[in-house]
């Protein structure tokens, strides 16, 4: 492709709406325009690394047995309303009417769909095991889009959906999946880590993400690694055991309220009280459904919203405001307690289950109970783990320590089991006639998603560093002065030489000076270039480099399809 003859608007300044520095790139580079809040514009050279990733998805899933289908966007209500999802799902599912006042549905997934369509149509155990796939745009009504591809409203996705008899079947396919995963982030230049996550509203007994570390702050969550065995989970899920845990009280001493002037926060009644954090419970309220609800971690510890919601397997969770709090504790902020607090549900972290003698609000301004216990001073209604994990914390599982990093999500697996099926009726005759829901799984990719991520990974100062096998293009050609014969006349036959050797190639013919060519090719990240310019041609030479190296590398002529498949094999 000529530049001339392709559409690509770089931007020299740095758009004040992204944030991230790949959304910057995106927009500076000319991939990508905004529309709306959270919807783009696929540009050009945007459209190609789509077709590029995507075509590597597809033959990967072919290759692990999956068939590709499409299914609609527009989804009547009805197909939702059997799962259940439609009253749980919340408030991201874009909905509308039709001119006949039917209510409808735009599709952020498709398991509803997927599974309405094989109810009744797989009716026997000779028909399975079954793997459907499509790569299709979704919709989901982000309450604050941000981050350009990361999170937006409109994006395109591959889906995929197995459908099994039994148990041993569905792990078969689900480690299937796992496997084509990691074949399909890999030959896009991206290595992977899987980590266990929380199954959200997708439902179903476990669910892994696909994550991609970066050290930059587009690492949308936090991942929670242990050194020494294969433990991973994101925060949302991880699970840690406390390296030096403080010890226990073996007499229950008796409650006592004390004063705490101006201390209201943590750091401040330690401080007054001379006690380490780890002594104190903290009282959070949380609106569960809308309805108040109690959580107690101790003192020196972070809350898990997440966990918080599916304990208590509720659709939307919010720190209770301040107007709140004070009507339900009858105090101030800071000074929350759990005794003497009516109509209102504790749940206890498993931390301060093991607890003696701690120091809690007394639901009094500028006042505390020390020597706190639960059983004789007030009964929780539940105990289980509340609390995000720490670095150098041990593994659960083994004696090693958690390492945390920042990373993004750009694909996912659920072991949905019959959550779909036995909801919606959809059945099948197993060997023995009996009937039985089919067994499923539910994987995902974001098409969009993982290009952006892998700038986020892949950059420096000057621009993108595309991994080849998703690039827009794998050569730029930059002739130096297109105007000059000689240099047009070494253009055109290098260029038709790559082409016609099947290497895409991307031919800056703009009559620009080169400060402007070189600086456009930094920013738009194609993985080889080649200068052609007075100083090389009289030694009948080109110059060729990596996008993501300075060595600049003096290459025949007449071997440049050569040395230039040689750099594509040994680069990323």
């Amino acid at each position: 492709m000529r530049w001339t003859q392709t559409y690509i608007p770089t931007l020299r300044d740095i758009p004040s709406e992204a944030e991230l520095i790949s959304h910057q790139l995106l927009l500076r580079g000319g991939y990508i325009r905004k529309l709306a809040a959270g919807v783009y514009i696929y540009l050009p050279l945007m459209q190609r690394v789509i077709d590029k990733f995507s075509q590597i998805v597809r033959n990967e899933m072919n290759r692990a047995g999956a068939i590709e289908i499409t299914m609609p966007v527009l989804h009547p209500a009805e197909i939702w309303q059997m799962s259940g999802r439609y009253d749980t799902i919340g408030k991201e599912q874009m909905r509308l009417k039709d001119r006949h006042l039917h209510q409808m549905v735009l599709g952020a997934t498709h398991e509803e769909v997927v599974t309405y369509l094989l109810k009744g149509e797989l009716k026997s155990y000779r028909q399975l095991p079954l793997n459907l796939y499509q790569i299709q745009v979704k919709f989901r009504d982000e309450i604050r889009p941000r981050f350009g591809l990361m999170r937006g409203r409109e994006f395109i996705m591959k889906d995929a959906y197995t459908f099994d008899a039994d148990e041993l079947s569905f792990e078969v396919a689900y480690q299937k999946m796992v496997e084509a995963y990691f074949r399909i982030f890999k030959k896009a230049g991206l290595e992977t880590k899987k980590v266990e996550s929380d199954t959200g509203t997708m439902g179903g007994k476990a669910a892994h993400e696909f994550m991609l570390v970066v050290e930059t702050d587009g690492g949308e969550e936090s991942l929670v690694f242990c050194d020494k065995c294969n433990y991973a989970a994101n925060i949302e899920k991880a699970i840690s055991r406390e390296a030096n845990p403080p010890q226990i009280d073996l007499e229950l001493n008796e409650m006592e309220e004390v004063d705490t002037p101006g201390a209201s926060s943590i750091e401040e009644v330690a401080l007054f009280l001379n006690v380490n954090p780890k002594k104190l419970v903290k009282t959070l309220i949380y609106l569960a459904n809308g309805k108040p609800v109690a959580a107690l971690i101790r003192g020196d510890r972070e809350l898990n919203p997440v966990k918080l919601k599916n304990h208590l397997g509720v659709i939307d969770i919010e720190i209770a405001p301040a107007a709140t709090v004070e009507a339900i504790t009858g105090c101030p902020v800071g000074f929350a307690g759990p005794i003497g607090l009516k109509n209102i549900p504790l749940i206890i972290d498993n931390e301060v289950k093991r607890l003696r003698n701690f120091i809690t609000g007394a639901n009094k301004s500028e006042k505390h109970l020390i020597n706190v216990n639960i059983g004789r001073d007030f009964q929780e209604n539940s105990v289980t783990d509340l609390i995000n994990a720490l670095a150098n914390e041990l593994c659960p599982y083994c004696d090693g320590k958690l390492i945390i990093k920042k990373g993004i999500e750009v694909g996912n697996t659920f072991m949905l089991g019959t959550k779909y099926s036995a909801s919606m009726g959809a059945t099948f005759l197993d060997s023995e006639g009996k009937e039985k829901p089919f067994i499923m799984g539910s994987y995902g990719i974001g098409i969009t998603r993982t290009p952006q991520a892998a700038i986020e990974k892949y950059h420096d100062e000057k621009g993108i560093i595309w991994p080849k096998n998703i690039a827009p293009y794998s050569v730029e050609l930059i002739p130096l002065n297109y105007e000059k014969e000689e240099h047009k006349k070494v253009a055109e036959q290098v260029y038709n030489a790559l082409i016609e050797n099947g290497i895409d190639t991307l031919l800056d013919d703009r009559l620009e000076r080169a400060g402007v060519k070189f600086n456009d090719a930094d920013l738009i990240g194609i993985p080889v270039r080649i200068v052609i310019g007075d100083k090389s041609l009289k030694q009948g030479k080109l110059e060729m480099k990596f996008r993501g190296s300075e060595e600049i590398k003096l290459i025949d002529i007449k071997d440049v399809v050569g040395e230039v498949s040689k750099l594509l094999e040994e680069v990323r």
